[in-house]
């Protein structure tokens, strides 16, 4: 599967944006994510395992707790296809002002 597709599918859930948003700055076990965003450990696990295969999070041990953060590495993919939107819509938004500003 392409790195784009399968963070884009991944992406494509609200459970598993809330979980990115959740431990964005911090690590956190599952059973603290399950309990923070009022889902089961068991589906918390699932949408976990979907995040990590798409490269988006890393697990790491302490003791015998796995811990979840974000991998920014993971985003390279979605963020290198968005930014291909923006030169188009910046030059168009330049163009509108200028044009505004030239009139007046």
């Amino acid at each position: 599967m392409n790195d784009l597709d399968g963070a884009l599918r991944a992406l494509a859930d609200g459970n598993r944006r809330a979980i990115l948003g959740v431990i964005r700055n911090e690590p956190r076990p599952v059973g603290e994510l399950a309990e923070t965003l009022g889902l089961s450990q068991q589906t918390t696990s699932h949408h976990l395992r979907v995040l990590r295969s798409a490269g988006l999070v890393t697990e790491t041990r302490e003791g015998t707790r796995h811990l979840f953060t974000v991998d920014t590495d993971g985003f390279a993919a979605v963020r290198s296809y968005l930014d291909d939107f923006w030169p188009m819509q910046l030059a168009a938004l330049k163009a509108a002002v200028e044009g505004r500003d030239a009139r007046g």
